[in-house]
């Protein structure tokens, strides 16, 4: 089963969190809770979202050093 829009929507999430812990542990500035409030609703909802995107990701390794069967 191919979700190559899923695989994307969950990386490009993973990656938006992985640059705010960045901030964050960098220059302690939390990107989330600057845009949208520390701790609201909304910011509470985007930590859930890359939160789940993470454990999505978790799948790819399945993936990894695998080869594809094609048929012939």
């Amino acid at each position: 089963m191919n979700n190559k829009c899923l695989d994307c929507i969950a990386l490009t999430i993973a990656i938006i969190g992985a640059v705010n812990w960045g901030l964050l542990g960098f220059f302690h500035f939390d990107l989330v809770a600057f845009i949208f409030g520390n701790m609201s609703w909304i910011s509470r909802i985007i930590y859930a979202i890359v939160g789940i995107s993470g454990l999505y990701l978790i799948t790819f390794y399945m993936y990894a050093g695998g080869t594809s069967k094609t048929r012939e």
